[in-house]
C-alpha cells in the first residue's frame, strides 16, 4: 500500500517518536511510505527515517504547535498529486494544515486518517485545563470530516464522541513499542552515577508534566546518597528548577537524549520510572520503561492509568502526587524486591497489549478497511455539541 504520512520529525516529542517508529515498521512490512513534515529542506542521511521525505515550509514550530507558511498548502497538495497515495495518514501536529486536510483530500479523492495526540486528564474525561478543552472543542468538528480518527484509549473515544465526532469513525489503537529493542538487559549506568538505587523521569519539563511535585517529594523523602534521580528531558521549566534540585540532593539533570541506545541503557539500569503528569495521551516513555522491566509509577491521566491497572504498576492520584511519592520513594528504595516484581508485571503487560507489532497490524487492518470501503465525503463544519 502507498501511504502518505504527514507528521513531525523535529523538535523531539512523543509525536516525533510515534511517526518514526510506525513509518519504519510499515516500511519493514513492505508498504511504500512518503513522510511529509515541516522542514526547511530534506535532511540528508537521516538515521531517524528511511522513507522518502517531503519538506513542508513553516514559519515556526515547537513541541506543542506549528505555524506553516501560506505556501505549505500548495506544496502539500502538489506532493499528494505526485505521490498518488492509497491513503493519507496525518499524525496531527496542531497546525492549520490539520483543518485544511479534509478538503484537500476530498478534492483529490484520497481517504484520510488522523491520529489525535492531544492529552487529557483521564477518568470521566474531565480535562485538566482550558487549553486541552479548547483543543478538543476546536478539533472535534474537523475530525468529523476524516474517514477515521485514531485515539489511544476508550476514554478519549468517548470524549470526542460526546463532542460530535461520529463514534464509528473513531478507532482505538494504543501506542506500541518495539519489545525487542526496549527490553531488559545489562547496563552499567548505576556504576556511572555511583548509585545503589536509580529512579528516572523522562519527558518534557513543562507545567503539565508536574515534575516539581516529584522533585519536592524526592527532597522531602531524604533518600540518601546511594539513591539517585535522573531527569531525562528538557523544556521551559528546567532553568527555574535545576538550581534548587541538584546533585547535592541526589538529582542529576541529563537533558534531552536523542540517542536511543543511551536512553535504553538508562532504562535498563534503573529501578523505578516515575511519570507525575497532570495530562497525557498514552505516554510512549512509560511504555518504553515498562518494556525494559522497570517498576512504573504514573498518574491516572490519559490512558496511563489504564496501562498500569490491575497490578502492572502504581497509579498515582493527581491531587496527591507529592504526598504519595514521599511515601512510595523510600518504600521502593528499601524493598528492591517490590521493584523487581512490578517490573516483571510491567514487561508482561506490554507484551500482552502494547507491542509495536500489534499496533501495526491493527493499523494495517484500518488502512485496508478505509481504502476498500470508504471515500472521503467532506461535510461542512457543524456546530459542536456541548460536552
Amino acid at each position: 500500500m502507498r501511504i502518505a504520512w504527514i507528521g513531525k520529525k523535529t523538535p523531539f516529542c512523543g509525536n516525533v517518536t510515534y511517526g518514526r517508529e510506525i513509518t519504519n515498521a510499515l516500511l519493514e512490512r513492505g508498504h511504500e511510505v512518503s513522510f511529509l513534515h515541516f522542514a526547511q529542506e530534506v535532511s540528508q542521511g537521516s538515521k531517524e527515517l528511511s522513507c522518502a521525505e517531503v519538506p513542508l515550509p513553516f514559519i515556526y514550530k515547537s513541541q506543542v504547535y506549528t505555524i506553516p507558511t501560506f505556501k505549505a498548502t500548495k506544496v502539500l497538495t502538489k506532493s499528494l498529486q505526485r505521490i498518488k497515495p492509497d491513503i493519507v495518514h496525518a499524525s496531527l501536529t496542531l497546525s492549520t494544515l490539520d483543518f485544511l486536510l479534509p478538503e484537500i483530500c476530498e478534492k483529490l479523492n484520497i481517504p484520510l486518517i488522523a491520529t489525535f495526540h492531544t492529552p487529557f486528564a483521564g477518568k470521566g474525561a474531565k480535562l485538566i485545563s482550558g487549553t486541552q478543552l479548547l483543543a478538543y472543542q476546536l478539533y472535534a468538528p474537523f475530525l468529523s470530516n476524516y474517514n477515521s480518527t485514531i485515539v489511544f484509549s476508550q476514554l478519549q473515544r468517548e470524549l470526542l464522541a460526546r463532542m460530535g465526532v461520529p463514534a464509528e469513525n473513531i478507532a482505538v489503537i494504543p501506542n506500541g513499542v518495539d519489545v525487542d529493542k526496549y527490553s531488559p538487559g545489562f547496563s552499567a549506568i548505576k556504576a556511572e552515577f555511583e548509585a545503589e538505587r536509580l529512579f528516572v523521569y523522562q519527558g518534557r519539563l513543562a507545567t503539565e508534566k508536574n515534575v516539581e511535585a516529584l522533585l519536592r517529594a524526592w527532597r522531602q523523602a531524604e533518600m540518601g546518597s546511594q539513591s539517585k534521580l535522573l531527569i531525562v528531558g528538557d523544556g521551559p521549566l528546567r532553568a527555574g528548577l535545576e538550581p534548587f534540585y541538584g546533585p547535592e540532593h541526589g538529582i542529576n539533570w541529563l537533558g534531552f537524549i536523542a540517542d536511543d541506545d543511551r536512553r535504553i541503557e538508562i532504562l535498563r539500569g534503573a529501578d523505578v520510572f516515575i511519570l507525575p503528569s497532570l495530562v497525557e495521551g498514552l505516554s510512549l516513555s512509560l511504555l518504553e520503561a515498562m518494556a525494559c522491566g522497570l517498576a512504573c509509577l504514573a498518574t491516572e491521566v490519559g490512558a496511563d492509568g489504564e496501562v498500569l491497572q490491575d497490578g502492572a504498576g502504581v497509579v498515582l492520584d493527581t491531587n496527591r502526587v507529592r504526598s504519595q511519592l514521599r511515601t512510595l520513594l523510600p518504600l521502593f528504595q528499601d524493598h528492591p524486591e517490590l521493584g523487581l516484581m512490578l517490573g516483571q508485571k510491567a514487561r508482561q503487560r506490554v507484551l500482552e497489549r502494547y507491542t509495536l507489532s500489534k499496533n501495526i497490524t491493527q493499523l494495517e487492518k484500518l488502512y485496508e478497511e478505509i481504502a476498500r470501503g470508504k471515500k472521503l465525503h467532506f461535510r461542512p463544519q457543524q456546530t459542536k455539541k456541548a460536552v
